[in-house]
């Protein structure tokens, strides 16, 4: 492993630190370690996430989303199975990961916007939360998104839903309560990646 830190980063004041008192130090959250990591790592860390995504700018916040991840999870680095750089290797796939799947969601979500605003709809903005209302009710229990459908497409009360689906109506009442929970809750992460 290195024992040391660059002639030019020891010349402004940095301490040259050995690799396995940095691992040890960012395994127990000491800042000055991960500060040294982020000067050590961080070209790396950005390399690769622009390797991954051929964007600078999506790569820098992959990056320091790679970092603050490492600062927030230092407690689950072990120094005994690999160095810094492999652990943050291992963080900046998944944050790439993550990055090209709220890439393709965004893509889909326009093109569907497109298609139903070229068949005549509204304005962008209703297409968009349109687009991203199904989409997320798609992603709920069957029940709920019944429920949900009827209310809001059909303008189906609640008992008028027991009376259609057989069930009672306190069933209908909870499925209504749960389903607009969860929807709240995916819609929050929804724009939250968008």
């Amino acid at each position: 492993m290195s024992t040391a830190v660059s002639q030019p980063a020891a010349a402004f004041g940095e301490v040259p630190w050995r690799e396995e008192a940095l691992a040890v130090g960012l395994a127990r959250g000491d800042e000055a370690c991960h500060d040294a990591v982020y000067r050590r790592c961080g070209p790396r860390v950005r390399a690769l996430a622009w390797r991954a995504l051929g964007d600078s700018r999506e790569a820098e916040d992959v990056a320091q989303q790679v970092f603050l991840a490492a600062w927030r999870g230092h407690a689950g680095y072990r120094p005994e199975l690999g160095s810094p750089m492999a652990w943050l290797t291992g963080i900046t796939r998944r944050k790439v990961a993550d990055a090209l799947t709220a890439r393709t969601r965004r893509a889909d979500l326009v093109e569907d916007a497109g298609l139903l605003h070229a068949a005549g709809r509204p304005e962008a903005d209703e297409v968009l939360d349109r687009v991203l209302v199904e989409r997320e009710l798609a992603r709920l229990p069957a029940p709920q998104r019944t429920v949900l459908r009827l209310t809001f497409y059909e303008d189906l009360t609640q008992p008028q839903i027991a009376e259609r689906t057989g069930w009672p109506l306190g069933t209908v009442k909870s499925h209504a309560r749960r389903g607009m929970q969860r929807l709240r809750a995916l819609l929050g992460d929804a724009s939250r990646e968008a």
